[in-house]
C-alpha cells in the first residue's frame, strides 16, 4: 500500500485533472507514493487505512460543496482519523464567485479536523482576489486553492510548490528518489 491516499469529487473533470497533476508531480519527486479514488466510486472508510491524506473538492454555486462530498459529508463523522496528517486542494472562480471562493477546503477541513486528522498544507492568500473565504484561516487558505477558469496557468507551480512543501510536512524525506 502506498503511503499517501488521495481521494476526490469532480463534477466537471477539473478537479480530476488536477489530482493526476498532484500524482504526476509526486512520481516526479517519488514514485508510488499516491493512491487515488474518486470519492462516488469508493467507501471513505479507506481514508483510515492511510497516514497521509490529499483531499480535492471543489466550491459550486454559492459556497457548496461538490455533488459526491455533499452526498458523503455525513459519512465523515463515522471516520476516526486520529493521528493522520491531512491536506486539502480546492478549486473555485474568484472572480465569479469572490464571496465564496474555495469555501469546500474550509467546509471539509473543519470536518476532517473534527474527526482527528492534523491539516497541513496550508498556503498564502495573497495573490488571489476574492473578498471572503470559508477556506481561509488565519490569513491562509486551508489548503491548496486553485482557480481553473481563471488562472489555470499558474496551477501547475502552485502544484509544485505545494508537492515540496507536503513531502515535509508529512515527512515523506525517507521515499526521496536519490540525486545521481
Amino acid at each position: 500500500m502506498t503511503p499517501i491516499g488521495l481521494f476526490y469529487g469532480t463534477n466537471t473533470g477539473f478537479t480530476m485533472l488536477v489530482a493526476e497533476l498532484i500524482v504526476k508531480e509526486f512520481n516526479e519527486v517519488a514514485p508510488n507514493l499516491v493512491t487515488v479514488y474518486e470519492v462516488d466510486r469508493e467507501n471513505l472508510k479507506q481514508m483510515q487505512a492511510y497516514d497521509y491524506l490529499i483531499v480535492g473538492c471543489p466550491t459550486w454555486n454559492v459556497g457548496q460543496l461538490q455533488d459526491d462530498w455533499d452526498a458523503l459529508y455525513t459519512q465523515i463523522d463515522d471516520l476516526d482519523l486520529t493521528g493522520k496528517k491531512l491536506a486539502m486542494f480546492g478549486l473555485g472562480d474568484q472572480y465569479g464567485y469572490p464571496d465564496n471562493y474555495c469555501d469546500a477546503i474550509g467546509i471539509l477541513g473543519e470536518k476532517f479536523a473534527e474527526r482527528g486528522a492534523e491539516l497541513v498544507g496550508f498556503t498564502p492568500a495573497e495573490g488571489y482576489e476574492f473578498s471572503h473565504s470559508l477556506g481561509v484561516k488565519d490569513g491562509q487558505f486551508m489548503g491548496l486553492a486553485l482557480d481553473e477558469e481563471n488562472e489555470s496557468e499558474k496551477t501547475p507551480e502552485r502544484v509544485v510548490n505545494w508537492i515540496w512543501q507536503l513531502v515535509e510536512e508529512f515527512d515523506l524525506v525517507e521515499y526521496l528518489e536519490p540525486v545521481v
